[in-house]
């Protein structure tokens, strides 16, 4: 069957393959326009089987609000200059677009999602896998209902994007705290949020860091008393090579391994209990402050929280809810 540059187009306004790949594929299929889809499907699953344990780290990261749900969805690759390929944006944009429209509450439910051009977004993904030569899979897609939700894309790069829900419409205040949650990273909206579990953690951790400070300056300052240099013996390694440089003898040396062993074990004896989980306390209150982002301080004036800048505005206004995805590692 002749292969006419009709049916190249047709091919590749079907599946977004390069236009070697489509004649490549048409000739492969003696011009059966079918058998070509196959084939580019094919090729793509064999990439993926191929390279299914290759690193995902690249994509594009895509947000959109409409009819009171609102979705962020990447769609990953392994290299940025696939990534920022205006067919791989345009995917992920039909993508979303799709899983919007549906609603969709899961991973499962957009691959299993049908495009305007009649395949799955999973064989989509797929076939696109095969065009590109890299490993492809939907990722992080999170979701909003309801209304008063304002999606913000970070400069516009497709790497990192937000939703910030709020109570009443507040557009101007939402998109002021959906650069917020872009930039400062909170894990929970508020204290009442966070995962106990998280807490507790939190805590075991500050208690540990406390102890570990109140010992060391017990010991520092019984080291300083006795003449000697914090410094100068503070691992084996340095001991050794500070009695080698000749600023410290053998002398100093035993009589600081004493002096550290002695004074760290009566002083983790000794920490008062109350004024340790005072510590912690105020530990944990530094912790909702940095995590929490109803607590955060607002990043256009530290002067005030997040809470004092929407309620600047309206004294009932506050977010109900946000969500973040980014490419980057936090």
């Amino acid at each position: 069957m002749a292969i006419t540059m009709e049916s190249i187009k047709t091919l590749r306004a079907m599946t977004g393959a390069g236009l070697a790949d489509v004649k490549k594929a048409l000739t492969e299929a003696d011009g059966d326009m079918d058998r070509a889809k196959e084939i580019l499907r094919e090729r793509g699953q064999a990439i993926a089987a191929k390279r299914g344990d290759r690193e995902t780290s690249n994509g594009c990261v895509l947000v959109k609000s409409a009819n009171g749900f609102s979705a962020i969805i990447a769609l990953k690759c392994e290299t940025d200059f696939v990534a920022n390929g205006a067919d791989y944006i345009k995917l992920t944009q039909e993508i979303l677009d799709a899983a919007v429209a549906a609603k969709a509450k899961s991973i499962d439910e957009v691959n299993n999602l049908t495009l305007a051009n009649g395949q799955t977004v999973a064989a989509a993904v797929t076939e696109r896998s095969g065009v590109t030569g890299e490993k492809m899979e939907l990722d992080g897609y999170l979701y909003l209902e309801g209304e008063n939700v304002s999606c913000y894309n970070h400069m516009n790069k497709n790497t990192l994007c937000t939703m910030v829900q709020t109570n009443k419409p507040a557009e101007e205040q939402a998109h002021a705290v959906a650069m917020q949650v872009a930039a400062m990273k909170p894990v929970a909206l508020s204290e009442a949020d966070v995962d106990p579990k998280i807490i507790e953690e939190e805590k075991t951790v500050a208690r540990e860091k406390t102890k570990q400070e109140q010992v060391q300056k017990a010991v520092d300052n019984a080291l300083k008393k006795a003449g000697i240099n914090p410094a100068h013996v503070d691992s084996e390694d340095h001991m050794e090579s500070n009695m080698a440089k000749g600023w410290i003898t053998a002398e100093d040396v035993a009589k600081a391994k004493e002096i550290i062993a002695t004074v760290s074990a009566e002083k983790a004896a000794s920490i008062p209990a109350q004024m340790l989980e005072g510590i912690v306390n105020g530990r944990i209150n530094k912790f909702y402050k940095e995590a929490c982002l109803l607590n955060q301080e607002f990043i256009q004036d530290s002067k005030m929280t997040v809470t004092d800048y929407l309620k600047s505005a309206d004294k009932d206004l506050t977010v109900t809810a946000f969500k973040r995805f980014s490419l980057q590692a936090d």
